[in-house]
């Protein structure tokens, strides 16, 4: 059984789902089966911070934690907001979030957070190398790891690809649901992402998290690349635990 001072806390707030649980931080596990809770229509600071402090509430949580969102986060500070309000560039999402709940905050990048703790707990653990792990949902979310070291706020979703067109707007788990891709199709689609990303780093691995991981035996196999690519070990909790780790990290009890 995890002591207290070992299970830390992580929120990830998504396009569509706010999600958070209490985190064995030796292990990479949840504690306790995480709670979910939709992503309000009017993704606004104020309505979105609303659902974290729900998600908090739910577990009674009283200590420092970290939080993910879909965008670059530096030093706490949005700068970027693709699946959600434009409202929250600019905002301190840690300050906004430490002074609604008194406690100390970590916020990250949300495929930071994933690549984060893949590279410590995950796929990516055993590379001494270069990592890309990338995140299919509403968009496409990336991590850089050189030697299990985060590259931070990378954003590889907002490439432009030889066509063209970007790359989570083409190829994104929630366009291939929008558009009814046969699996065979989306993988044309994930072929011209993975290629492009493999030719400009060369990297060591690349892992692929998100929620469409867990069918990662339909899409995977038909990818034709020089790197090895595996399905996330942590699937789509990477986020959430990526957040519980850097805040243990951050703040120490």
């Amino acid at each position: 059984m995890a002591t207290t001072n070992e299970i830390g806390f992580g929120i990830d707030i998504g396009g569509s789902g706010i999600k958070g649980a209490p985190v064995d931080l030796r292990r990479g596990e949840f504690t306790e089966e995480r709670v979910r809770i939709e992503t309000p229509d009017e993704s606004t600071p104020q309505n979105v911070i609303e659902v974290v402090l729900q998600v908090l509430e739910a577990f009674d949580w009283k200590q420092p934690f970290g939080c993910t969102f879909p965008g670059v986060v530096r030093r706490g500070v949005v700068g970027s907001a693709a699946n959600v309000d434009d409202a929250w560039v600019g905002v301190n999402l840690e300050k906004e979030l430490t002074e609604r709940t008194g406690q100390p905050v970590t916020a990250i990048n949300d495929a930071d957070a994933a690549g984060l703790a893949e590279a410590r707990l995950g796929a990516g653990a055993e590379v001494d190398g270069v990592v890309i792990v990338t995140t299919l949902g509403t968009g496409i979310g990336s991590a850089l790891l050189h030697r299990g070291v985060l590259q931070p706020n990378t954003e590889f979703g907002h490439l432009y690809l030889e066509n063209g067109l970007e790359a989570e707007h083409y190829a994104a788990s929630s366009v291939r649901e929008r558009e009814d891709l046969s699996w065979e199709d989306w993988a044309d689609r994930l072929q011209l992402v993975y290629s492009y990303l493999e030719f400009l780093f060369s990297p060591d691995l690349f892992v692929v998290g998100g929620g469409i991981s867990k069918k990662s035996e339909r899409f995977l196999p038909r990818l034709k690349l020089e790197t090895p690519i595996v399905p996330a070990a942590l699937r789509n909790d990477g986020g959430i635990i990526g957040a519980a780790l850097l805040a243990a990290e951050t703040h120490p009890q």
